[in-house]
């Protein structure tokens, strides 16, 4: 049975694989994006070619103001009928010293990393309540498990995402709501194109399974943990990071 999935961070990366992957499923998709109107297009039009009958919308929006993300949700349940799955995918990452962190950018990496997830998830919650079924996935990273030299602010809010995933799903089991979280580790996508190929290689050999992961694994397991299979999972954190954190 189609369910209706919203993911933020919709139009690239691991969440424009994630809108792929859930509408070869058969789902129905709402997603967010910020940036680039022509990605979010090009994303909408490869959903509908995978599945001519499902229903998919694109939402601009910026996770870090609640009021945009509230308005995004609210028009995603008016197109799609309610919403089963939130996905909050939408992050972003810079590598700066800690002494030279300025208080701006401890800012925008925390309110998009972790105040977004936040802003979202309390948006899609009554909603879910009131059915008493949901799915929460929160994407986090590897390095909010570990810490990152040099990204510590980035550190600190996926450490965070962790945090809220394991105090919601204990809040929201008692609704039929589930809430698990990724750890993706060095994962082939764009945000490593300032990576050069000698250092892509280095992360490769580093990397006990011998390579670098695909944002199409992080997006199937995403699939499998919004669906029904996946209802005795909650409160969890997923690593995909080919060995790198054990």
């Amino acid at each position: 049975m189609a369910q209706n999935i919203l993911i933020t961070g919709g139009s690239r990366g691991i969440g424009a694989a994630a809108v792929q992957a859930f509408a070869q499923n058969g789902d129905n998709v709402a997603f967010v994006w910020h940036s680039s109107q022509a990605a979010a297009e090009k994303v909408l039009r490869s959903a509908a070619q995978a599945a001519p009958t499902g229903r998919f919308l694109a939402l601009r929006a910026d996770v870090a103001d609640s009021q945009e993300i509230g308005e995004a949700v609210r028009d995603a349940e008016e197109t799609l009928g309610h919403i089963d799955v939130l996905v909050c995918n939408a992050g972003i990452a810079q590598q700066k010293l800690f002494t030279d962190l300025t208080d701006e950018d401890w800012r925008r990496v925390m309110s998009v990393d972790l105040d977004g997830a936040f802003y979202s998830c309390r948006a899609v919650l009554p909603g879910m309540i009131r059915r008493k079924y949901g799915r929460i996935l929160l994407v986090s990273s590897m390095w909010g498990q570990t810490g990152a030299s040099c990204e510590v602010h980035y550190s600190a809010a996926k450490a965070g995402v962790i945090g809220l995933t394991k105090a919601l799903a204990k809040e929201e089991a008692p609704s039929g709501i589930t809430v698990n979280c990724v750890a993706p580790g060095v994962i082939d996508t764009d945000m490593m194109s300032a990576f050069s190929a000698e250092d892509r290689a280095a992360l490769a050999e580093e990397t006990p399974v011998g390579r670098l992961g695909s944002a199409g694994e992080v997006a199937r397991t995403l699939v499998f943990l919004a669906s029904p299979d996946a209802g005795y999972i909650t409160g969890q954190v997923i690593g995909l990071n080919g060995g790198l954190v054990i």
